[in-house]
């Protein structure tokens, strides 16, 4: 498959610290792949450096055929690139159709649209997102769920062709994850290529098709989550025994 995203050689240092080293691989297009590691591990460094967050000191970022280290995060933006935060940053003084609609006049689609096109791009993405009924509720008013679904609609607004999504998954129970997996499930159905940081391993691994693997900055690993969880590596570093033994038992009932 042709890729959306390469990464060859990608350094980032700050100071002294190696955040990110050596980073080599590649997205193909429609792939949903994740991206784990420890803490420190450099995985929102390396979100940061595709975004345009981050320039990297070395090594080039390819995106849909064009280098884009470098570029400022607007710019990333309009050649349809979105993310989400880890801390979620929506503009708290504005409803949820306002936040959406703000998405909307921006990046990819947003130059050509007017505000009422703006707007009904917005409402599509609320139901889509199954905030639509919330429309008009300021942010500070919503769960910890609805905000982290508004966080993804204000990125799914900006029509991206690839979307980075950094533990959009924290903070949610049970229920509300898997309603989230749904929601990028059917987000990647729609043509959408996706990059996931998640701690939850139970559920980067079901929805992942590939996954990537960092560790002291590093690449450790890139393959299919059920090789990922039989690598000795990855279980020594990250992991751990009990987890790769409990997945592998999973595997064996089918």
């Amino acid at each position: 498959m042709t890729p959306i995203i390469e990464l060859i050689g990608v350094c980032k240092s700050f100071g002294g610290l190696r955040a990110s080293w050596d980073i080599s691989f590649s997205i193909s297009e429609g792939e949903i792949v994740g991206l784990i590691g420890p803490n420190g591990a450099g995985k929102t460094t390396l979100i940061n450096l595709i975004s345009g967050n981050l320039n990297p000191d070395s090594g080039k970022i390819i995106f849909r055929g064009a280098e884009i280290q470098g570029l400022a995060p607007d710019r990333a933006n309009q050649l349809g690139i979105a993310r989400t935060y880890q801390v979620v940053q929506p503009f708290r003084g504005m409803t949820v159709i306002e936040n959406i609609t703000t998405g909307a006049l921006f990046g990819r689609c947003g130059k050509g649209r007017s505000v009422v096109e703006a707007v009904k791009r917005a409402e599509e993405v609320a139901e889509l997102c199954k905030i639509a009924d919330k429309k008009t509720e300021l942010v500070a008013n919503l769960t910890i769920a609805d905000v982290r679904r508004l966080e993804i609609a204000k990125a799914l607004a900006t029509d991206p062709f690839l979307l980075l999504l950094d533990e959009a998954l924290a903070g949610l129970n049970p229920r509300e994850i898997n309603e989230s997996l749904s929601l990028i499930a059917e987000i990647n159905r729609m043509g959408i290529t996706i990059l996931i940081i998640e701690h939850i391993m139970k559920a980067v691994m079901s929805v992942s098709r590939r996954v990537v693997v960092l560790h002291h900055g590093s690449v450790m690993a890139v393959d299919a989550p059920e090789n990922i969880v039989c690598n000795e590596e990855v279980i020594t570093a990250y992991l751990g025994h009990k987890y790769a033994a409990r997945t592998r038992r999973q595997d064996e009932k089918g």
